[in-house]
Formats: structure tokens, C-alpha cells, sequence
């Protein structure tokens, strides 16, 4: 019984120390409240635009973004909300047949299919949220097909508002720089920084602590490990990886022990 329960103990550990979506986001306040205003004002607000989210891999940019959907469901009900990851996408240009075909469009090819999303895009009907994770997976060149997605919200009668992340911080100066000479077409900025030491420690005190019983892990070690991932890269899935598997060498460890030990003087 002590074993099966010790065994739960670490299979509990394990699961909220994966690095799925929770309920708040620990250090990312600021940030989660932008995003959530950005989406009400524009696609409630039927204002086209566009914004780019950046930060380093493990600062929280999907994670706060997927929250804010999730807790913005209902509002966002009557509007269209597309999902892409880019990286999934073959080329850059794959961009548009995957996007037409989320919109039920006939399928189409080069600048048919383009013309066919501009047309869609610009007729009346709900506002259409289009996501685009890893953006950068997207540059091309001439930048023709980030250009295109940016240039979608300015467009006269547009009903498209499109939110973008990548890790680099300068991706809109150094590959979108014309858009700068239209103020008005420049996308909005949200810069995710790296977690600090204190934010990692809390995120994995407040992960750990949905375990009952005793601490699976000491304080120190997660001080210690939230310290040394905040020098390197600030990277919270990092914390919790590193600390998922220092739970998985105790299991096993624990796993190893002889349980029962004969007694001395040869007793049964």
C-alpha cells in the first residue's frame, strides 16, 4: 500500500509538471491582459489590424494566447477563428491553401488562390481571427508572403485580424521594413521577456503544489533549478522538464529499493 501510494505521489508530479496550458499563467499577467484586449477591441470591435507577439522558445507566447482564447470562447463565438502553425506548413506559400481550405474556399493555387482569400476576406460577413504560430517559418524571398498577411488588415472593407508569433524580436524591421512607411499598417508589438528566477520558482511551486501530501520536491531544488534555467534562457518548460525528470529518477530509485528486508538473526 505505502509503495502504490508513493507510486501516485510521482505519477501526480509528473502530470502537473507537463507543460500544458494552466488555468492562470504565473509572471504573465501583463502580458495575458494586452492579449485578451487587443482580441475584444479588434474582433468585437469589428477593427481590423494585426499585432506580433515575440519572445525566446519557453517565455509563455502560446501558452497566454491559447488561455486568452480559451477564456474568451464565448465572446468570440460569432467571429471566425483560424489556427496555424507554420511550421507544419510545407513551404511559405502553403500558407494559402491551408488557410482557404479553413475557411471552406475552393481550393486554388499561386495568385488565384490569393485573390479568392482578398475577395473572401473583404466581402461582409463575421470577422475572421487568423493565428500564425512560428511565424517566422514564413519568410521568404522578397518577404512576398509576409507582406501579403499584413496588408490583408488595411485593406479597404477588411475583416481580418491577425496575430502573429515568433522568437525574433526584430522580424517586423528587418523583414516587414516597408510596412513602417504606413503607420497605420505596422503591426502592433507584444515582446514576451525571458522568465526570471523568481517567476520559475513560482510557476513550479504553484505546479508541485497541486500534489497532495508531502513535497515531492524540496524548496532548494526548485530554487536551484529555476536559477539556473533563468541564466541560460528563461525557458519554463526547461523548469518543469528538469524537474519532471529529477521525479522520474527518484521513482525509479524508489522502484529499485527491496521493500521488505529480512529481519537480523534470520527471522522470517
Amino acid at each position: 500500500r505505502l509503495f502504490r501510494q508513493e507510486g501516485t505521489c510521482y505519477q501526480q508530479a509528473k502530470q502537473v509538471l507537463h507543460a500544458a496550458v494552466p488555468e492562470r499563467l504565473q509572471g504573465r499577467e501583463r502580458e495575458t491582459g494586452m492579449l485578451r484586449q487587443f482580441l475584444l477591441e479588434h474582433v468585437l470591435g469589428r477593427r481590423p489590424g494585426s499585432l506580433y507577439v515575440s519572445g525566446a522558445p519557453g517565455t509563455g507566447k502560446t501558452a497566454c494566447l491559447s488561455r486568452v482564447l480559451l477564456d474568451c470562447k464565448d465572446k468570440l463565438a460569432r467571429s471566425r477563428t483560424v489556427v496555424l502553425n507554420c511550421m507544419a506548413l510545407g513551404s511559405p506559400h502553403s500558407v494559402f491553401p491551408a488557410l482557404a481550405q479553413h475557411l471552406g474556399l475552393p481550393v486554388a493555387t499561386g495568385r488565384e488562390c490569393i485573390r479568392s482569400l482578398e475577395k473572401h476576406l473583404t466581402a461582409q460577413g463575421p470577422m475572421v481571427l487568423l493565428v500564425l504560430d512560428e511565424l517566422d517559418q514564413l519568410e521568404s524571398k522578397g518577404q512576398d508572403v509576409l507582406y501579403t498577411l499584413f496588408e490583408w488588415p488595411q485593406l479597404p472593407s477588411s475583416r481580418l485580424v491577425l496575430v502573429g508569433l515568433a522568437n525574433a524580436l526584430d522580424l517586423t524591421d528587418r523583414s516587414l521594413a516597408r510596412l513602417g512607411a504606413h503607420l497605420a499598417g505596422r503591426p502592433r508589438l507584444l515582446h514576451f521577456p525571458p522568465y526570471t528566477k523568481e517567476q520559475l520558482t513560482r510557476i513550479l511551486q504553484e505546479r508541485l503544489g497541486q500534489v497532495a501530501g508531502d513535497p515531492v520536491l524540496d524548496s532548494a531544488a526548485l530554487q536551484f533549478c529555476a536559477r539556473k534555467v533563468s541564466a541560460v534562457s528563461g525557458d519554463a518548460r526547461k523548469a518543469l522538464d528538469v524537474c519532471r525528470r529529477a521525479v522520474e529518477v527518484v521513482e525509479l530509485e524508489v522502484r529499485g529499493q527491496t521493500l521488505l528486508k529480512p529481519l537480523p538473526g534470520g527471522e522470517s
